[in-house]
């Protein structure tokens, strides 16, 4: 079924240029959509990816995408490309940037817009499976087809940048979390590893966090004290947020 899309597309994509009229025809123009899905599970971050049909690209992996239909906005277009590769309905995309080399889709001149989300994988099941679609480590992530890499790289970047900024990460923890847990997420996602002890006095000093007066249990190390996020709190101190500096 993915080899037959992939396919379709690039006759779509051949068959509107044919037919275009004016500017259009002059220079063959098209746009398409790409949704790159990171995913927090297992204490690591992955990113989903599907398989390449295409010839020149076999074997490789790529991202979600498709052409933009005439009457369709983009932001319809990245959700019904999502909802049509995943069967997922219920997550947000934010537009990231736009990629337009000349030669990045070999059926023709297509400038692509990139989009990206965070979610826990555990809470967004995938419902459609085809064409080896799968999760996968950010760390493999190498030689993507198309631009996809480029594409990929800029996204994560944009990703580390957003979660310094805003507590995104506190929607991929459970609702009870531990500092160890806390610091896991935020050392998958920026790929680095972080002082214990200056990771923990910033969390404190930002007092958004709620001491559950309660222990983890069943763990293979020492327990820790269990936290929760104050959202409410940070609801009122929003504005006046700066980030977090690492």
């Amino acid at each position: 079924m993915a080899s037959k899309e992939n396919n379709n597309e690039i006759q779509r994509l051949k068959s509107r240029q044919a037919t275009l009229s004016g500017f259009e025809k002059n220079y063959g123009i098209e746009l398409s959509v790409d949704c790159i899905i990171f995913g927090f599970d297992e204490q690591k971050l992955k990113v989903l990816l599907i398989r390449s049909d295409l010839k020149k690209y076999s074997g490789k992996w790529s991202l979600l995408g498709d052409l933009v239909f005439p009457s369709e906005d983009l932001d319809a277009a990245a959700y019904r490309v999502l909802k049509q590769r995943t069967g997922l309905s219920d997550v947000y995309l934010e537009q990231v940037s736009t990629f337009g080399t000349v030669s990045r889709h070999p059926a023709g001149r297509v400038v692509t817009v990139a989009y990206c989300s965070l979610i826990n994988v555990q809470h967004h099941k995938l419902n459609i499976l085809d064409n080896e679609l799968h999760w996968h480590d950010v760390k493999s992530v190498t030689d993507l087809a198309f631009d996809h890499q480029q594409i990929f790289d800029t996204c994560f970047k944009q990703l580390q940048k957003r979660v310094q900024e805003h507590p995104l990460g506190f929607n991929l923890l459970p609702k009870k979390f531990s500092l160890r847990d806390l610091q896991n997420l935020y050392e998958s996602i920026l790929d680095v590893t972080l002082d214990r002890r200056n990771f923990r006095k910033k969390f404190f000093s930002m007092d958004l966090l709620i001491d559950l007066d309660e222990m983890e249990q069943d763990v293979p190390h020492r327990p820790g004290k269990l936290y929760k996020f104050n959202f409410e709190k940070y609801g009122k101190k929003k504005k006046s947020w700066v980030g977090i500096d690492f």
